[in-house]
């Protein structure tokens, strides 16, 4: 006997479910406590923790899928290499890893996809196929991230949108996309010509750059992860991430402190 219960919905079913989830979701992530720009690991840990904390938290990913550098290894070598002090986070997503001597190497596929549930499971929206194209400012202060669609905004002249946020986040790693927004108008301090790009390698050095070197560039701005070596300057440090981590949980704790007094934003 032939199960007709596959047959009780209808391909307008499918559409209106998507349309609508998507809208709600979409809906719901236009105004958060912080918007994070660029879910590789360092933007996906940042998420996860602010998440966890409580605070309503939007990631835009320009791309398809998320996890950034992380997906591809090194020379698509999909192995990832972190220090000791980056375990912690390893332990806390449930990957597993390996000792190499005085390094250790985990999963790239199971790293990238661990930091996507937390951070989601956390509360977090994650909205793929987002690019930033600039960024709100209101007294002198960062109020938001003007998107548009990956690939339509870029090659068509449709108007973007505006996610507007109490903080926001630039994790889009060697590309620095909102640090470089405001460089281009001269609001950074001392007006550089251009921003001071990355040094040679030098990964022990990198590593420890990217954790200690989280600020907050402009009012309302933050970088994170390679955003900071692009932005301010700092050697880059190849295929190592667990200066990633780190960086992305201390943009979160710096951040969540700045936030504490008025507390995250209620849900709706």
């Amino acid at each position: 006997m032939n199960d007709s219960s596959m047959g009780e919905f209808k391909e307008t079913d499918i559409s209106h479910a998507i349309l609508e989830s998507y809208s709600e979701k979409f809906g719901r992530a236009l105004e958060s406590d912080v918007a994070i720009v660029g879910a590789g690991p360092s933007g996906l840990v940042a998420a996860w923790r602010l998440a966890q904390a409580g605070f309503r938290v939007v990631v835009l990913e320009k791309r398809l899928s998320p996890g950034g550098g992380v997906w591809g290894g090194s020379l698509g070598m999909n192995e990832v290499v972190v220090q000791k002090q980056a375990l912690g986070i390893l332990d806390e997503a449930g990957v597993r890893h390996h000792s190499r001597g005085r390094i250790f190497t985990a999963d790239a596929m199971e790293l990238a996809s661990a930091l996507c549930l937390k951070a989601l499971h956390a509360g977090a929206a994650l909205l793929n196929l987002m690019v930033a194209e600039d960024l709100c400012l209101h007294e002198s202060r960062v109020t938001g991230v003007v998107a548009n669609r990956t690939m339509l905004g870029e090659n068509f002249p449709i108007d973007p949108i505006v996610f507007s946020s109490r903080a926001v986040i630039d994790a889009t790693g060697h590309e620095a996309v909102l640090a470089h927004c405001l460089q281009r108008r001269g609001l950074l301090e001392n007006s550089p010509e251009r921003l001071p790009g990355e040094g040679p390698m030098d990964a022990p050095s990198g590593e420890h750059f990217v954790e200690n070197s989280v600020t907050e560039l402009y009012p309302g701005l933050w970088v994170t992860g390679m955003s900071i070596c692009a932005s301010v300057g700092g050697p880059r440090m190849g295929p190592i991430f667990g200066g990633m981590l780190l960086s992305g949980s201390r943009v979160a704790a710096l951040i969540g402190q700045s936030l504490k007094g008025t507390g995250p934003m209620p849900s709706t």
